[in-house]
């Protein structure tokens, strides 16, 4: 009689496992390592012939790789209303969990602003190395530069999938962590989508989001690298006022972004008619607050020339282009300033106006907004509800958050209930 091992080790040989995870990202590697945790045969599939290869990029190269916000509900409510699908994934493993996690791998954190968790390191090289530990130690095959071709069903169930080099894999469950189509470059080109919706799925309307936004005017280029702080941004529609973000923001060479922007992109889909933002520099004043300030500087400068006279109230990027706009004399002496010019420089400080042109792509977009139809997933196991025998996980599913760790969040959750889910119900068997 064959040792239990033994049989696997020819399962393996016949390329049949009991569970094949399709994407070596973050949901793919936390799925492939729980499900392998619990006692099961599992495998890794992954296209590119390095794992993570998006992570590595994630936060800028420091990965926030959590939010450390305590009340779960609240960090649920940030993905709108498709948030309640998450209850179960983040119950079950939650960002202390997460932590704990890395702490046990080696990975020892830090909580910045706005509750963002990092690895002290900075390093998100760090983090993925983790994972692929975590994974290598439970998973019992990964197999690198492996790109899927077809999916193979019969009725309900998956039978198999195709590599694009002819092999074979066979499997009782599948777990899909194929991704979105944000930064195509690391392997994110969207097959998932493509598959799911062959397999009989529906795909909600996709768009790249937490992304930078480029706008018309071309001045911006003189503000390329300026780093604001403090600063509030106002999203307008056809003169209404749609949203508003509080916190840091950064000109790039044709547009902006950073936190508040890419948070700010997540409202626009496609729809740039009439669309501005206005920018507000100096939101801890009010107008009437802001002119008493500007009036103490000119009456400091009062010998000054205009041109030289803002050192005090503006980074010295953006004086030469609130000046220009203003179409005030720069030569001109600050004492002869008019209030009417005044209320021109005022304006420009609170309600900095540009008008959107449109998002940055998916090239530049954090993740992809949109997915696999929620109502088509079981919440409780990440199981499919259209084929019995597939779990998904990770940023397929249409579930966005904004930035601050709430997505990588996402794909630790749904990948660790996936794997578990998937190896649980063959151990049933």
């Amino acid at each position: 009689m064959f040792e239990i091992n033994q049989l696997y080790d020819i399962m393996i040989f016949m390329n049949k496992y009991d569970v094949a995870v399709i994407g070596g990202g973050p949901a793919g590697l936390m799925a492939a390592g729980r499900a392998g945790e619990i006692g099961i045969r599992s495998i890794l599939v992954e296209k590119n012939q390095i794992l993570g290869k998006k992570l590595l990029i994630t936060g800028k190269g420091r990965c926030n790789l959590t939010n450390a916000k305590e009340d779960l509900n609240d960090f649920i409510n940030q993905f709108g209303k498709n948030g309640k699908f998450f209850y179960s994934a983040l119950f079950l493993f939650s960002p202390t969990e997460t932590m704990d996690f890395f702490e046990k791998y080696g990975v020892k954190t830090k909580i910045e602003r706005g509750n963002r968790v990092f690895p002290i390191s900075d390093s998100s090289k760090q983090i993925l190395e983790a994972l692929m530990r975590y994974s290598k130690d439970f998973c019992h095959e990964i197999k690198l530069g492996a790109k899927v071709e077809k999916i193979i069903k019969k009725e309900k169930r998956i039978e198999k999938i195709i590599l694009s080099n002819g092999e074979e894999i066979i499997a009782k469950n599948f777990i899909l962590c194929s991704g979105g189509k944000s930064y195509s470059s690391t392997g994110s080109t969207g097959d998932g989508y493509k598959w799911l919706k062959d397999l009989g799925h529906k795909i909600t309307p996709l768009f790249p989001s937490l992304v930078p936004i480029i706008v018309k005017e071309k001045i911006v280029k003189e503000l390329e690298g300026l780093s604001l702080k403090n600063v509030e941004i106002n999203l307008f529609q056809k003169g209404k006022k749609i949203n508003s973000r509080f916190g840091e923001a950064i000109f790039t060479s044709d547009g902006l972004s950073g936190p508040i922007i890419l948070d700010l992109s997540q409202e626009i889909e496609e729809k740039f008619e009439d669309l501005k933002i206005k920018i507000d520099f100096k939101p801890a004043l009010n107008y009437i607050q802001l002119d008493k300030r500007l009036q103490k500087d000119f009456m400091e400068a009062n010998n000054k020339i205009f041109k030289n006279s803002l050192d005090k109230l503006l980074p010295q990027k953006l004086i030469p282009v609130i000046i220009n706009l203003s179409e005030i004399d720069p030569e001109k002496r600050v004492n002869l300033i008019t209030k009417q010019e005044r209320k021109k420089i005022l304006h420009l400080l609170k309600e900095f106006t540009l008008e959107i042109e449109k998002l940055g792509g998916y090239e530049r977009a954090i993740i992809t907004k949109g997915g696999v139809d929620l109502s088509e997933i079981e919440p409780k196991t990440m199981r499919s509800k259209i084929i019995d025998n597939l779990y998904l996980a990770g940023e397929i599913l249409d579930l966005n958050g904004p930035t601050g760790g709430y997505n990588l969040q996402v794909c630790w959750s749904t990948g660790y209930l996936a794997g578990e889910s998937a190896g649980k119900s063959i151990l049933k068997e």
